[in-house]
């Protein structure tokens, strides 16, 4: 696809990176010629100086030829003029950053009255993984499938765990859950593993299965499946705002720690039910006085990465069951993996997964396309899940009958809101939902599975 990504911030360097990879053709378009050549000596993109809603300079990026533009510049307004232009002058598609929370109750007229791909807000879509992961505290990271029915959860092995020693092919009978192990870190090494794999103290492991079951899974093991009953928030930005709206709404007790004394009142404001606390939220002794040690969660949410892992790795020795982090620029993924910290939540990574998710949907419109897709794992693992159209080749054969590529696992099918994890025996019909997981990247299509 012949793409313009018009912002050259964290989201369209990570957009960058990824689409790139993908044998896409990337413009990218910013004001800051500094940064455009940055992007450009990393990857394989062209860089355009110049402002993204004008539309000589779109023309300059080929506008005419492009299939696909993504407006993510620290403007609302600006990526949604940007868009309008695009749609008028090239007739492409447009998916838009929109950030600003006046509009988040509007995103479905804007999206539909302006024509609009797609409208994606990063700040939510990180309060929507930060509250999934304080539903599930024993989980590192969730993600889900088939309109929530079916969900992909991270966990570690500690030393306690039961599942020290176990053959996979030994768990639906030593646990009696209908659950699948789909893929294993160790050591930096990512397996797809088969029934013979033994799982040891410090693997981490990815595994499919619905609610009930995951809950049961992690029950049987001695993990907690309870949500928390209340949390602190360090930082009172709008993700804090997203978040707090969202844990309210079930029930648990928020409160929040913001420097800023004039955000402190605007806080009082939109969120009358929260407990805002006016100080510093690196202070020890302001942490101690607000009790940390009785919170069941801290979420450390402020603008500074380094920060925000301190406070993280402080809050994990008080609190009862669950911290995570939000980082938007720290890359050193082994470093952090080391710092043993809870859950990790890059809001750029969601933003760019989704638009990633809509590129690779578009790419095949007759057969059964990506209607979801996440990378795992620092990218060395992808979890898709593809709707079975009627004339696919998947369709209608035992599995085991399936000639499918051994870096493929087919994880779990959702059929008629039923979840099956699925044995040789099983077929793949039309109108399942299949989720499938590859240290393959790049598949479009549900019959990449099969091998040529």
């Amino acid at each position: 696809m012949q793409i313009i990504i018009v912002g050259c911030g964290k989201v369209g360097m990570a957009l960058a990176a990824k689409l790139s990879v993908e044998d896409h053709n990337i413009t990218v378009v910013d004001t800051d010629s500094n940064a455009l050549q940055m992007v450009a000596n990393t990857y394989d993109v062209r860089g355009i100086v110049g402002n993204g809603a004008s539309y000589s300079v779109l023309a300059e990026a080929d506008l005419d030829q492009t299939d696909l533009i993504i407006a993510v510049t620290e403007s609302d307004e600006l990526n949604l003029l940007c868009c309008v232009i695009a749609k008028k002058a090239g007739r492409c598609q447009t998916i838009a950053r929109v950030r600003n929370p006046i509009y988040i109750d509007e995103r479905i007229f804007i999206k539909e009255e302006l024509g609009l791909s797609m409208i994606i807000n990063p700040e939510f879509a990180a309060a929507m993984e930060i509250s999934r992961l304080l539903c599930f505290p024993s989980a590192i990271e969730i993600d889900t499938f088939a309109k929530g029915r079916v969900e992909m959860l991270r966990l570690r092995i500690s030393d306690t765990c039961i599942l020290d020693g176990m053959a996979l092919k030994r768990l639906p009978s030593s646990l009696g859950c209908d659950i699948l192990i789909c893929a294993v870190e160790r050591n930096e090494e990512v397996t797809i593993p088969s029934g013979d794999f033994i799982l040891r103290v410090g693997d981490t492991l990815s595994m499919v299965a619905s609610h009930k079951n995951a809950a049961k899974f992690f029950h049987k093991i001695g993990l907690k499946t309870h949500q928390v009953k209340n949390t602190m928030l360090i930082g009172g930005g709008q993700i804090s705002v997203y978040l707090a709206q969202i844990l309210q709404k079930m029930g648990i007790m928020v409160k929040i720690i913001e420097l800023n004394e004039r955000r402190c009142e605007e806080l009082c404001d939109l969120l009358p039910k929260a407990i805002i606390i006016c100080g510093d939220g690196s202070d020890e002794e302001l942490l101690r006085e607000e009790r940390i040690d009785q919170m069941d969660s801290v979420v450390t949410l402020t603008g500074i990465d380094e920060e925000n892992i301190i406070l993280s790795l402080f809050a994990k020795t008080k609190v009862k069951v669950k911290t995570v982090t939000k980082l938007n620029r720290l890359q050193i993924n082994e470093v952090i993996r080391s710092l043993d910290l809870d859950s990790v939540v890059y809001p750029k990574h969601l933003t760019a997964e989704a638009i990633l998710q809509y590129v690779r949907a578009t790419q095949n419109s007759i057969g059964s396309n990506v209607e979801t897709l996440y990378k795992l794992i620092d990218d060395k693992v992808e979890a898709l899940e593809f709707h079975i159209q009627k004339h696919s080749r998947v369709a209608n054969i035992c599995l085991q009958e399936l000639k499918i590529r051994e870096d493929v696992l087919v994880a779990c099918i959702s059929r008629n809101g039923k979840v099956i994890i699925p044995g040789g025996r099983d077929k793949i019909l039309p109108g399942d939902s299949v989720v499938v997981v590859t240290t393959c990247s790049g598949l479009t299509d549900v019959e990449n599975i099969l091998a040529d």
